[in-house]
């Protein structure tokens, strides 16, 4: 299979050509293709119409939906299109392989000349169209119905994968390329990613409460300089729960004396609406609005008055009462805390308690109907006092009281330690000197006397501080400059080594878990022995292949025109992690066989 053609890329005159691995375009008077993409990436395709002024071909890719534009520019117009139609036919066919069997069937042909194989077509178990399909139904379509939660409904247990997959592009791409290819089954997959669904129906499970906004209805204005207000249920439902007195005109007037059009044109022209407007400007509003007879009756005086109008019929917490300590300490003097105090801007105080009544709202919406006092006694009761005012970070909650110490005739142990401090204290005086304590005070205040000239002569030196900033100022430095510097390989090759990472990543953490299962929380059932010396050997197979795929990625890089070492040397670190765990499996495998004595222990 080998078609060529001449066709346009962003407006550059090449040719297009697609052989039995690859799609590459190359630009006239170039060696190097300037787009190459393997065919087991195809997803779909599109063409322009029959008779359009261009014959165009655009080809999505499976990670990358915009894909590639193709302009055929043959002459005439005729051999354009039957030159499209050619690639058409021939795309077609590779995308519907691809979506029927999972992957491109590229690596089992035979094509001429030398061919770089596909990081997956080099995996055990894809080498035939009909072995990859049959590995992926015994994998998907038999397990589709597998539970990975226990006491979850298949239902529910495969929307949480669903989830938990397209919210993570590079685990998607891990499970199309492993489990969608039949390589590892879907609870091999999601072994030790258990708390991944967990989290995620943890997050489901959770109830939305009340937005926290107020309600402030917004004008909008539309052409010819008019201004419209948008009413819904919703808007409307929480007008009157944020303000009852609307609710209460509404029932008043509303189909006795206005129509409810006519009710809300008046509400939204009127003081009463300015007067509920989260804002301290509206009061500059109040004299622009005309005066409207029905809702003026409404209106209430603004709570600006040093009392709230509605004082609260709670008792405080004292963990959050201002009050409550404002007589400690009076030994040492306490000083009016005068920042807190509401009130010097007179204007500002029927909006904060505004808004403190529609936080009090919020949290009585989310504590539902329980009454004041029960919500007292749950939070510990009204005797303990001390626990609402104590500061969890002042605890040392690592100390410890120690072990008492069980002793027999307790009464003799005490008379005998008195018998002996007797007997030293006739001999000579007690060793214990009395503390004066006012020379003591008096030594102390002259040892601080002139502390502040004192600590104007302190001088720290800067060495150490400007050492260790310089040194995080290096660190921060260099981890941003490898998180910003972009890889100079081509796009492609560099998606393959990341493929080939990846599922070799994945295959040693199946390897290792079957070797050393580590301990779950969930009541799932464990593995046998047998059936984990099963698994390390299948995945030991998988990684007895890593050599020959970063011998192909080697290859294809050389094709790329980079140098192949570098390829080795970004490699190296997890082809070093592929060659102990094989081994350690060999090592394994020959102790078993040879009757391993009981105790041994393989490390």
């Amino acid at each position: 299979m080998s078609s060529t053609a001449k066709a346009s890329y962003k407006k550059l005159q090449g040719t297009l050509e697609l052989t039995d691995s690859h799609l590459q375009w190359t630009q006239d008077g170039k060696k190097v293709p300037s787009v190459r993409v393997q065919l087991h990436d195809a997803a779909s395709l599109f063409c322009s119409k029959e008779g359009a002024t261009q014959v165009r071909l655009k080809l999505g890719l499976v990670n990358d939906d915009a894909g590639h534009n193709f302009t055929f520019s043959a002459t005439p117009q005729e051999v354009a299109y039957a030159e499209r139609e050619t690639f058409k036919t021939e795309l077609t066919t590779i995308i519907g392989r691809n979506r029927s069997s999972g992957v491109s069937a590229v690596g089992a042909q035979t094509p001429k000349g030398p061919v770089v194989a596909s990081v997956l077509a080099a995996t055990p178990g894809v080498l035939s169209v009909s072995r990859a399909s049959t590995s992926r139904a015994t994998s998907v379509v038999s397990e589709g119905r597998t539970l990975i939660l226990p006491g979850q409904d298949a239902a529910t247990d495969f929307r949480l994968r669903k989830r938990v997959l397209l919210a993570n592009t590079e685990l998607l791409a891990l499970h199309k390329d492993l489990v969608m290819s039949g390589q590892i089954t879907e609870t091999e997959f999601w072994e030790g990613r258990e708390h991944l669904l967990l989290a995620e129906a943890a997050t489901e499970s959770q109830k939305r409460g009340r937005p926290g906004q107020l309600v402030d209805p917004r004008p909008q204005t539309v052409e010819g300089g008019e201004v419209k207000m948008v009413i819904t249920p919703q808007l409307v439902h929480d007008i009157f729960e944020e303000f009852p007195v609307v609710a209460k005109a509404y029932s008043d007037n509303v189909a006795n004396k206005l129509s409810e059009a006519e009710f809300w044109k008046r509400y939204f022209q009127s003081k009463l609406f300015n007067a509920h407007r989260a804002s301290i400007r509206s009061s500059a509003t109040q004299h622009v609005v005309k005066e409207d007879p029905i809702f003026d009756q409404y209106l209430e005086k603004d709570d600006d008055e040093l009392e709230p109008r509605r004082p609260r019929d709670e008792i405080l917490d004292l963990y959050i009462n201002l009050g409550a300590t404002l007589e400690d300490h009076t030994e040492t003097g306490n000083e009016k805390d005068v920042t807190m105090q509401a009130g010097r801007q007179r204007g500002a105080l029927p909006l904060i308690r505004k808004f403190n009544e529609h936080s009090e709202r919020l949290l009585n919406s989310a504590l539902g109907d329980v009454p004041h006092s029960k919500r007292r006694r749950t939070n510990g009761g009204d005797g303990e006092s001390f626990s609402e005012i104590e500061y969890d970070d002042l605890q040392d909650h690592e100390s410890s009281p120690g072990i008492l110490l069980e002793m027999q005739d307790r009464q003799r142990y005490f008379e005998g330690q008195l018998g002996r401090a007797g007997a030293l204290g006739s001999g000579a005086e007690d060793s214990r000197d009395v503390i004066d304590v006012q020379s003591a005070f008096r030594e102390f205040l002259m040892g601080v006397d002139e502390w502040e000239s004192k600590f104007s002569q302190l001088k720290i030196e800067r060495k150490s501080s400007d050492a260790a900033l310089l040194s995080m100022t290096q660190n921060v430095s260099a981890r941003l400059e490898t998180k910003t510097k972009k890889s100079d390989f081509p796009p492609d090759l560099f998606r393959q080594l990341t493929t080939c990472q990846t599922a070799a990543n994945e295959f040693l953490r199946q390897f290792w878990t079957s070797i050393y299962p580590p301990p779950s929380d969930l009541p799932t059932p464990a593995s046998s022995a047998a059936q984990r010396s099963a698994k390390a050997a299948k995945m030991a197979g998988y990684l007895g292949r890593t050599h020959e795929k970063v011998d192909a990625l080697v290859r294809a890089a050389v094709l790329e025109g980079v140098e192949g070492n570098r390829v080795v040397v970004a490699m190296k670190p997890l082809m070093d992690a592929v060659d102990h765990a094989l081994a350690f499996h060999r090592a394994r495998s020959a102790a078993v066989g040879g009757f391993e004595r009981p105790g041994a222990k393989l490390v």
